[in-house]
């Protein structure tokens, strides 16, 4: 096996059939695997000398165990090499199983995102408005606004997608998301979109014509800017945050009780008080998930279940109420990291037994 695909593969470059060689490669024999781990140990110390930012290295660090956490910085590194050399059963089933995104046009038409082939589609005048990619989707133009159709996407758990608006908003979409949207945005009125889950957007600047995110019972109004808006419909609360620009988020119900946002800053909607509290964050925590990672700053082991669930269209029963009381920050690659990865190096901070059978995992007390 050539260093250069070695190479092509750590910097997600290689093709399919470059990474299937290689993975044939690497099971071939012991000492093809321990070659790669070599090679890629020194390619992960390469980058970390170069950029130890939040993007560059996955590491959990467990609280408040101090001598776990002087292991957890070796650990952390070795948790690049773990999936080689372990397989998870839920993942050998996944593409018998795996579900579809799956996008639903105002006429009730469903369109599926299979294969990789650009595909176009039309309205029912044979007008080209929108074209389809594996993990993307592209619209163009812009409609009568009595003639506004509305799409709805649809992202399961285990995937993530990305599609550009008729207005030039690129919205990324986070595993177990809907989002409710024009087809093509009309000449006037508001940019009105409506979310079930997570997304990022990136908006198009447009004064004339506000963009407004319809979130469980709040609404966050933009004109042009960047940021994150978690509204999955099991928790109590809606975050936005925002990275770039300025946003305003009010409840739905009483545009009065409003907040505005500047840049690095996070307003939270609680469902039970109606308030919207506003706070300090660091948003690389928020987004990076839009870059292929999920990142934890002092999150409760319940919060990160629901994410690992998300992530990888898995089910987790927690019956360890040690692990349920537990903080954790840090960052984890997901195309590294297969699930039962993520477990093993918990559990050595809180120990406890875990059992999977298919999808489902279930956390017990260690015996």
């Amino acid at each position: 096996m050539t260093s250069e695909i070695v190479n092509k593969y750590l910097t997600n470059e290689a093709s399919e059939q470059e990474v299937q060689a290689l993975f044939d490669w690497i099971e071939a024999s012991e000492e093809n695997k321990n070659q790669f781990i070599t090679a890629k140990k020194a390619w992960v110390l390469t980058t970390l000398s170069a950029d130890l930012s939040i993007e560059a290295v996955p590491v959990i660090q467990m609280k408040p165990k101090n001598s776990i956490r002087k292991y957890l910085h070796y650990a952390a590194v070795f948790l690049l090499f773990l999936s080689i050399g372990t397989t998870l059963f839920i993942f050998k089933n996944k593409s018998e199983t795996s579900k579809e995104i799956v996008l639903t046009l105002g006429d009730g038409r469903l369109e599926y995102f299979r294969g990789k082939n650009q595909t176009e589609l039309l309205n029912d005048q044979g007008v080209l408005v929108a074209k389809k990619f594996p993990n993307q989707i592209i619209y163009f133009g812009k409609a009568q606004d009595q003639e506004v159709n509305y799409n709805t996407l649809k992202v399961p758990y285990g995937k993530r997608f990305k599609l550009q608006l008729s207005d030039g908003t690129v919205v990324s979409l986070n595993s177990g998301t809907t989002l409710r949207y024009p087809e093509q945005f009309g000449i006037n009125g508001n940019r009105n979109v409506y979310l079930t889950g997570e997304a990022f957007f990136e908006v198009a600047k447009d004064k004339m014509h506000p963009f407004i995110v319809h979130a469980n019972q709040v609404n966050v109004e933009v004109l042009g800017t960047k940021f994150n808006v978690s509204a999955y419909p099991e928790n109590p609360t809606v975050n936005g945050t925002l990275i770039e620009g300025s946003i305003e988020m009010s409840e739905a119900v009483n545009s009065s009780n409003v907040v505005l946002l500047a840049p690095n800053q996070m307003a939270t909607w609680h469902n039970n008080s109606k308030k919207i509290v506003v706070k300090e964050v660091e948003p690389a925590f928020y987004v990076a998930w839009t870059k292929g990672e999920l990142a934890f700053k002092d999150t409760p082991f319940s919060t990160i279940a629901k994410i690992i669930q998300r992530t990888y269209d898995v089910e987790i029963i927690n019956e360890n109420s040690d692990l349920a009381r537990q903080n954790f920050t840090g960052t984890i690659n997901i195309s590294e990291s297969s699930v039962e990865n993520i477990l093993d190096l918990l559990k050595r901070d809180t120990p406890f037994n875990y059992s999977i059978e298919q999808k489902t995992i279930t956390i017990t007390n260690p015996r």
